[in-house]
């Protein structure tokens, strides 16, 4: 098929008509950009008690120009009357280890995709592969062939015509059937609607330091077991504390993780949670436990959490782009940080959603992920190298400001509204994030309570940040200056398009089509994945969800050097990781047209 060229202009407007313009049918109510604009901006000032012609300009000055991008939901669903949820982000509740219990959940993750959300999983709770269930007596047939049962209900889904559908799965990496599942995606196209995830724990870490022998086990009250049966107590979902499990095998830690970073290699799967790490840092710790996160991995929520997203777009905020005199407007970025907070936290208000509990869990946390999206570019046009030291500490300066700015405003709200019901004062102020907080905003929080419990998440903005003229995605290095991508349209199909990064593009504009591009002009392919984990690393200190980043990896990276990438991930702090080998069969979305 060949690609269709498009000014920025014309792409943006693409994107806008085919994914975010509200229209049914042949009557189409969002005319220009700066009308879904006013739409959202009108659906979230609806919520406030007073003064919403106030909000509603504040809010639509934050959207103009693109300054500020709401996740994909909210710009397609505020201020319609169509039956969707404005949340990105979801975890599913725990699946009941019987039919009843297995096909109810089933019926969940259908709802919740048909209203937009994507959805996360824990498929820990199944018996493994050949267990005799200890009620009926019946043969499990194991986690990875329920998982086929989820894939297929998704493609049914996209043939009634709803959007595309994502999921994530994710294991314990001491469950029987861990083998199985590091495997589920070696044959081409199996399990396409899913990521695949496997929860790694400290011990198992300390395990694969220490080439100990690992166990693999299941909890002794789900499963027909001999007597005399070696057996360990754990903590498993389900259950309220710590509880006899079988082990049914022995795997040496080194090799299982061995056999995570070969499929990563091969196949771009499974990622890793280190759910420890992720329950460590967790602000709720105090009554939650996570195992498990979105489809992209930037927010590990509790069963039935679910989160919103917006980004603040980077590239709208430098001054004197490609001059000695660059510089960020930090100013401007905290003014946006304040209403963005707000906007985010009204559309918790107005938004529907699927399920009573995820309206429960919702509303309990009031959890936003305020995030950040074209860093790269905007690094490239303050005349850094993505790869750079000074890079990585900019980058955190400016993430360690939006955290700080985002908690006053959230302080603000509690003032204003009320905290989030799940708030324990004193509990809330003992969990680690908050502990890195200065001072004076914990001060704060123990005198007026806070508005969310969780505020930032940096997710991977790949369609929006085609809106606003194809900036680079989230926190991710540029993937190429000049590429082809596939697009899909409303009939799902996919559509190709040439297109030109947005710094490449201005400084072209700027310096015209001979003239030599400057050093901090580099893609991700020459980025090496360690700078790539320690830029992710270097923002992770000042978020309090996760960061969505996909280490991309040349081809012919040699294995060897593969091989210990995750390792170096949980040595750096991240709260879990994924790959990406252009040789691998995920199958490309973007490919570069200089490669």
């Amino acid at each position: 098929m060949p690609a269709t060229s498009f000014t920025p202009d014309a792409i943006g407007h693409y994107i806008w008509a085919t994914k975010y313009r509200w229209q049914q049918r042949d009557e189409v109510y969002d005319k220009r950009i700066e009308d879904t604009w006013l739409r959202v901006a009108r659906a979230a000032a609806a919520v406030e008690d007073s003064h919403q012609d106030v909000w509603q300009q504040r809010f639509y000055a934050l959207l103009e120009n693109f300054s500020f991008l709401p996740g994909g939901r909210i710009l397609a669903g505020a201020g319609t009357d169509l039956r969707v949820t404005l949340f990105n982000c979801f975890v599913m509740g725990l699946i009941g280890d019987d039919m009843e219990g297995i096909f109810d959940s089933l019926k969940e993750a259908a709802l919740t995709l048909q209203a937009g959300g994507g959805v996360g999983y824990d498929f820990s709770t199944l018996r493994p592969h050949g267990s005799i269930a200890k009620a009926s007596g019946n043969i499990a047939s194991g986690p990875v062939s329920f998982m086929l049962i989820w894939n297929a209900m998704c493609d049914t889904l996209l043939s009634t015509g709803a959007r595309r559908g994502a999921m994530l799965a994710s294991l314990r990496c001491d469950h029987p059937d861990i083998e199985a599942f590091i495997h589920a995606k070696r044959d081409r196209g199996a399990l396409n609607h899913f990521n695949l995830s496997v929860q790694i724990s400290d011990d198992f870490m300390r395990a694969v330091a220490d080439d100990a022998d690992w166990p693999l086990v299941f909890p002794l009250a789900a499963i027909s077991t001999g007597s005399g049966m070696e057996s360990v107590m754990r903590s498993w979902p389900g259950f309220s504390g710590p509880v006899p499990c079988a082990v049914l095998a022995h795997k040496p830690a080194r090799r299982l993780w061995q056999q995570i970073m070969q499929a990563t290699y091969a196949m771009a799967e499974p990622g890793v949670l280190f759910t420890d790490r992720i329950n460590a840092m967790n602000n709720l710790y105090y009554r939650e436990h996570i195992t498990c996160t979105n489809p992209c991995g930037e927010v590990p929520l509790p069963p039935y959490g679910a989160c919103n997203l917006g980004s603040i777009n980077l590239t709208r905020f430098v001054r004197q782009p490609f001059t000695s005199r660059a510089e960020l407007d930090m100013k401007g970025i905290q003014a946006s940080v304040t209403i963005a907070t707000r906007f985010l936290d009204n559309i918790i208000d107005c938004s529907a959603l699927p399920l009573p509990a995820q309206r429960e869990a919702s509303h309990g946390s009031r959890r936003i992920g305020l995030g950040i999206s074209g860093l790269a570019d905007a690094l490239i046009m303050l005349g850094l190298r993505y790869d750079s030291q000074q890079a990585r500490l900019v980058a955190g300066q400016l993430m360690q400001k939006i955290c700080h700015g985002a908690y006053h405003s959230s302080i603000g709200l509690a003032r204003e509204k009320g905290s989030f019901p799940f708030f324990d004062r004193e509990a809330y102020l003992k969990s680690a994030f908050i502990q890195r907080l200065p001072a004076g905003i914990r001060r704060q929080i123990a005198t007026d309570g806070i508005r969310n419990s969780h505020l930032l998440a940096i997710a991977p903005t790949g369609t929006i940040s085609l809106l606003a003229g194809n900036i680079s995605s989230g926190i991710e290095a540029v993937f190429a200056f000049t590429m082809t991508r596939r697009i899909l349209d409303r009939q799902g199909n996919y559509q190709l398009f040439e297109l030109e990064d947005h710094a490449y593009r201005q400084w072209r504009e700027a310096a015209g089509d001979a003239a030599q591009l400057p050093a901090q002009f580099i893609t991700a392919q020459q980025v090496s994945p360690r700078d790539q984990l320690r830029m992710q690393s270097a923002l992770q200190k000042h978020v309090d969800s996760a960061i969505s980043k996909t280490i991309t990896v040349p081809g012919d990276f040699p294995f060897a050097d593969f091989r210990d990438l995750y390792l170096f991930a949980f040595e750096h702090g991240l709260k879990g990781c994924t790959t990406y080998r252009p040789d691998t069969p995920r199958g490309e979305v973007l490919s570069r047209d200089d490669a």
